[in-house]
């Protein structure tokens, strides 16, 4: 289950500052497929130079922790797997942010977002294509089975808003083919 502060604390804030960001991940993971609980968010950010100060304004440091300017900037800089983190002192929530960089999977699943209203919020939530090829490459890199286990869980809860084309398409393209093939065996 989902606590809404989760999302108030971190979502709102990207919203209010014009900071472009999709959820991926678990809360992903939650909407497309099972429920579970969460006390994190991870958040893909379209961070470029302009939005960084507006990102430090938006967690100001009496209520979160929300690293250097230094670190943020030399992270948004990265081409690829850029990261950081932000935690609300209160309830320690965490969201951990991925800028977009150079990374191609990550602009087109900004570019894809689909919109979701929980808990009285509207989401921007990765397409279901990314999260499960995410999924993917995860399972790839650790072997960990709950990967697979949450693709099943999108598979069987959402299968009508996954383009498997596109999806196939971009299995292909990432040279996953084996990893999604155990999945389907099980599903």
């Amino acid at each position: 289950m989902l606590a809404p502060d989760l999302f108030m604390v971190f979502i709102q804030r990207l919203e209010q500052a014009g900071i472009p960001y999709v959820v991926t991940g678990s809360v992903a993971v939650i909407v497309y497929g099972d429920p579970r609980m969460t006390h994190d968010i991870d958040l893909v950010v379209e961070l470029h130079r302009s939005h960084i100060a507006a990102l430090i304004h938006a967690f100001p440091q009496d209520q979160f922790y929300c690293p250097p300017v230094e670190v943020i900037t030399t992270e948004a800089a990265r081409s690829t797997r850029g990261h950081f983190n932000i935690i609300h002192h209160d309830t320690g929530f965490k969201a951990d942010i991925y800028p977009v960089g150079n990374d191609a999977l990550l602009a087109w699943a900004i570019r894809n977002a689909r919109r979701f209203d929980l808990v009285g919020l509207t989401l921007q939530v990765a397409p279901p294509e990314y999260v499960i090829v995410k999924k993917l490459e995860f399972y790839r890199e650790g072997k960990s089975a709950k990967h697979l286990s949450d693709i099943a869980g999108m598979l069987a809860a959402s299968a009508d808003l996954i383009d498997f084309l596109l999806l196939n398409e971009k299995i292909e393209q990432y040279g996953l083919r084996h990893e999604w093939e155990q999945v389907s065996a099980d599903v």
